[in-house]
Order: C-alpha cells, then structure tokens, then sequence
C-alpha cells in the first residue's frame, strides 16, 4: 500500500514538473560576434527574470553584415524554425521581407502608427516594406562630420556647412600643417561606407539614386573625386575603409572626416589604439551644395522575427521590450547606442554618459535610408564599384554615372 502511495506521488510530481518545464519557452536569438552580445546579455537576463516562463539563448556568428547575412539567407531559406529572433543591418529587411522570411509585425502591435509614433522615422522608414513593418529597431546611426575643434580654432574657421566651405577650411588647414596631414577623409573602396558617402553628396545637391546620371550625381561623385585629384583627401582613397577613416582621424592625420557615431567612442580614448584628439573633436550635420538641406544614411541593426518560427508573440513581446524606453536609456548609457526613441536624446542620463548625443540628434532625425528594396545587395554593389572605380580614376565621373543609372534603373522600378 505504501509503495503504491509513493509511486503515485512520484507520478504526481514527475507530471508536475514535466508540465511546468513545457511551459518554459526557449527563444533563440541570433546576432553577430560584433555586435556586443555582452551588452545585451543582461537585458535578456533581466527580461526572464521578471517572465519565469520564457528563456533566451543567444546565438552568435559572422563578424561582419555580410557573413551574419550569407548564415541566416541559409537558415531562413530552408524554413528552418530554430531561430526566433534575428539581429539585421537596416539595409537587409525588404529583401527579408520580400522574401517571406521575416514575420510581418503590424498584426502584434495593435494601433501600428499610435505605437511608433515616439520612434525616430529613419530607422521605421528602414523598417518597412511595401507598407508593412518587419522588423522592431534595435538601435539607430548615422554618418557624421567629425571635425578637429582645436584645428578649426587655430586658423579661425567655422565649422563648414556647405561642401564649397568644407573644401576651402580643409585647405587652409592643411596648408598651414605643412601638407602633413588630410584635410578631408572619405570612404572610397567597395563597401557599404562608400554607397552612403556617395548618396549623401548626390541628396546634398539634390539629387535621389532613382536619376543618379544627373546635375546633382555629377556635383556630388565629381566633389569626392575632385578632392582626391586636389589632393585634400588621401590618394589612397579607392581603398579606404571605414575603420581606416576612424584610425587615421584617431592618429592625428585628418581635419575633417566622415564616419558613423561609433568613431566617438574611439576618439575619446575608449580604443584599442591610442588616441591623439581626445577632447578635440567636434561632430556636426554633413554638408550640402548650396541652400539644399542637408542629409545622412540611416544606420543601425533592427530586430526580425521569423516567419516559420513557432514563438512569435513571444518574440515580439521580448522586442517590445527591447525597444522600450528604459532599455533604450540602457543600452546608450552602456552601450552608447544611438537610440531609436526621440525623446532619449533630451533624457539627462542618457547624456551625461553621451552628451554629444544632443549635437547628433538633429542629423538622426533627419536621417534618409538606402533604397529600401528585395534588390539592394545588388543596387549596394552597383554604386559602390562605380563611385570606387571613379575615385581611383579607372573611370570617369560620367562613365561611372552612365553605368550605374543603366544598371539601377530595373532594380528600382
């Protein structure tokens, strides 16, 4: 009688806890190794502690966009269900979209509009595809212009805020420095750096990448390709990279540069390499030709969900959030993420540990993106050999203008 009582109690408690382990769901996130997973860690951990039902793995690779891309285009196109959550460039989410692969999210959110409301409209813009929101921002960036504060106050100049002007400060500058350094950095090789310089001069003179064989896509590939033939930019530019702006800037070796937000970080002594302008840099709105207002790319990471996933409420309720106000305050006071949430940019704590996070605001508020489109790893790499081919001068301005409007023109109909 009594072994019958214990082995039913067993039973009992076996069933227990076979039911509450069932009720433990695991959703596996995949971001890449650069993206600083131990940022997102404790959020993740903070998020199971207050839903005991719900655990999260993360799951890393790819350190690049490219690689991170070439994994999940393999996963997602075998309707793999292992993933829930994935971490993507802003220039990948129409093509995943389009794709089926990422769960459209309008249906979850209720009142769509009401709830992206107080969210930076660069980064939804990026988000959205054929009218439909695919992906939840995870954090925001922009191309800015970094300038040497200390150099622009030696030779009493005011920080440019028309091309003509940066061309002419870039020269004094580099005059007066005895030719020893750039007036002028710009990304020039084949990579996404370049398409975003690019774009930004042809808006600038007020141009759009739908006409680039224009007034405005002449003035703005024949400026970049002026300044390395005037030799205020690096004769090497055809080759430079993102990160050889930043180190070069870092070094001492460039008056005024373009770069993404995180250079800052960099500039200021949190660095592998040292620093030589720590305290000396100011960030400001890019340029523009004449009166046409200026512009950036959008930049930054958006959550996907996917498609053939079996927890996608729960996927969402975790992206929720982690786009919501207070882990958007965390991950830029540890992180220095650029948040995607406007009101953050005012928030007395978020620029206490970023007070430059003031000056960039305007600039992410006005942030365009890339062409949102199924074919932008195509369309990416039309205009980023183009305008690398012409800066190196294997091709002239119009060629490569010519060119890339014939290419583009059935990539974005």
């Amino acid at each position: 009688m009594r072994s019958r009582l214990l082995l039913s109690v067993a039973l009992v408690v076996s069933a227990a806890l076979t039911t509450s382990a069932s009720a433990v769901t695991t959703l596996n996130v995949f971001m890449g190794s650069q993206l600083r997973p131990e940022v997102f860690q404790p959020l993740f951990d903070r998020y199971e502690k207050a839903n005991p039902d719900i655990k999260i793995k993360i799951e890393t690779g790819g350190a690049t966009s490219e690689a991170q891309n070439q994994y999940l285009t393999t996963v997602l196109a075998a309707r793999d269900d292992t993933l829930d959550i994935f971490l993507i460039d802003v220039v990948r989410t129409a093509t995943f979209g389009a794709a089926g692969w990422a769960e459209p999210l309008n249906s979850y959110l209720g009142g769509t509009d009401a709830y992206l409301k107080s969210f930076l409209p660069g980064p939804i813009s990026a988000a959205t595809y054929g009218g439909k929101l695919y992906a939840m921002p995870a954090f925001t960036d922009s191309q800015f212009l970094y300038y040497r504060k200390d150099l622009l106050t030696k030779y009493k100049a005011k920080v440019p805020t028309t091309w003509d002007e940066l061309s002419a400060t870039a020269a004094k500058i580099q005059k007066g420095e005895g030719g020893k350094m750039q007036g002028f950095n710009f990304q020039g090789a084949p990579i996404e750096g370049t398409v975003c310089n690019f774009l930004e001069t042809l808006w600038t003179a007020g141009g759009d990448v739908a006409n680039v064989d224009s007034a405005a896509g002449k003035q703005g590939l024949g400026f970049l390709v002026d300044s390395v033939k005037s030799k205020l930019s690096s004769p090497a530019s055809a080759e430079m990279k993102t990160d050889d702006s930043r180190q070069q800037f870092q070094a001492g070796d460039v008056a005024l540069g373009l770069n993404w937000s995180y250079a800052w970080a960099h500039f200021q002594g949190n660095s592998p390499q040292p620093t030589t302008v720590k305290g000396n840099v100011g960030v400001a709105a890019l340029p523009s030709f004449g009166k046409n207002a200026s512009a950036t790319c959008t930049g930054g990471w958006q959550w996907g969900v996917n498609a053939y996933g079996q927890h996608k409420k729960e996927a969402v309720k975790l992206l929720q959030f982690m786009a919501s106000t207070n882990v958007q305050r965390d991950m830029a006071i540890n992180g220095a993420y650029l948040p995607v949430r406007k009101s953050l940019y005012n928030d007395p704590k978020v620029l206490a540990a970023n007070p430059h996070f003031k000056a960039l605001y305007p600039v992410v508020l006005k942030a365009r993106p890339r062409p949102v489109t199924p074919n932008y790893p195509k369309v990416s790499e039309i205009i980023r050999n183009n305008v690398s081919a012409a800066i190196a001068g294997s091709k002239t301005v119009d060629t490569a203008l010519k060119e890339m409007q014939r290419d583009l023109a059935p990539l974005l109909k």
